[in-house]
């Protein structure tokens, strides 16, 4: 990709960088009153985007897909206002929602709590990472078998398992029925005293996925002339549930390397903006198109963070292990895809 073809994708990602890491220096000076804690600030907001990006890069490729089949005028909202969600609702507000409820307490009490408390902030956060997890699991492993147990699925990539998944698709109800297996499983090992809070997130999470699916497909049917158009807020709503579903793992995982509220904000929203940037790069260049099996990297990455969100309600499983995991199927689909197109091209 040329520099000037780089620039008009990322160009805002690049400036809120620069922001983003300005504000993180000023924050860390703030807080700490000497160069040495401005540059641990600077450094843990940088680490921080980079951990976005790498657990989020599945998410644009994603959206891509899915922005594809919407209009122009749902494509831009989501652009513009599902962003907004993205960054202000998910890695502000989310945290601090869950603090409010979790401890009884106020918004602007929560945020002062955030500003002046941070440990037991995270503390409170820590103690709905089960629920978290549990929900979050569930609707991410309904998104990638619905991919995967499909009739109408044309390419395989992984032939052996796809085309047994996709054989399945015959079967009706089999993606809840798995979701349903999985969740059993994990929930026999769980203390008694979690199983309660873990069920309700976790069937909430599958009910979610159902409920936004069942919504989409009604919008879909929806008459042109209607006030909703078909690919328009059903796909809007599908995919700002999605982004929040995989900005649990990462907003969990930024406690791990600080516990302030506005440095994890920065970070995360750095990352966010370059997702924005790879799902309209992917988007207006056709990339989907042109790489067969990037899109099925994607879904695998999809399934394996569902299931390590799964287990994280068990164990502890380090969100490094997470980012590589989806890092290389996605890799190993580009390869794969790179290597289909050169050998269709020799033939």
């Amino acid at each position: 990709m040329s520099e000037s073809s780089l620039l008009h994708y990322f160009r805002w990602a690049f400036i809120v960088t620069a922001l983003g890491l300005i504000g993180a220096f000023a924050l860390g000076w703030s807080y700490s009153g000497h160069l040495s804690g401005a540059l641990s600030f600077l450094f843990i907001g940088l680490i921080l985007s980079v951990l976005e990006i790498s657990l989020s890069f599945d998410n644009a490729i994603v959206n891509a897909n899915k922005l594809k089949t919407m209009t122009p005028v749902w494509r831009q909202r989501f652009l513009t206002w599902g962003i907004l969600i993205a960054v202000f609702g998910m890695r502000i507000v989310f945290p601090l929602l869950i603090v409010v409820i979790a401890a009884g307490i106020g918004p602007i009490e929560a945020i002062v709590l955030a500003a002046s408390e941070p440990d037991e902030y995270a503390r409170i956060i820590g103690e709905a990472h089960l629920s978290i997890a549990a929900f979050g699991g569930a609707f991410l492993m309904m998104v990638a078998l619905s991919y995967f147990i499909d009739e109408g699925k044309e390419v395989d990539w992984i032939r052996t398992l796809e085309t047994w998944l996709r054989k399945a698709g015959s079967v009706k109800g089999a993606e809840a029925a798995f979701v349903l297996l999985i969740m059993l499983i994990f929930g026999c090992v769980l203390p008694e005293q979690d199983e309660g809070r873990y069920y309700f997130a976790a069937i909430c999470g599958l009910l979610t996925y159902l409920a936004v699916d069942m919504l989409g497909h009604i919008l879909d049917k929806a008459d042109a002339a209607d006030t909703v158009a078909k690919g328009g807020i059903g796909a809007f709503l599908y995919l700002e549930v999605l982004d929040a579903s995989f900005s649990f793992d990462g907003v969990i995982g930024a406690f791990a390397l600080t516990q302030n509220l506005f440095l994890i904000a920065i970070g995360l929203g750095i990352g966010a903006m370059y997702v924005r940037s790879m799902t309209i790069m992917l988007v207006e260049k056709g990339t989907l198109s042109e790489l067969r099996y990037l899109e099925h990297g994607a879904f695998w990455s999809i399934l394996i963070l569902s299931v390590i969100m799964f287990s994280q309600t068990v164990w502890h499983v380090n969100e490094v292990i997470t980012g590589l995991l989806g890092a290389t199927f996605i890799g190993l689909a580009y390869w794969s895809s790179v290597r289909y197109r050169r050998e269709d091209s020799d033939a």
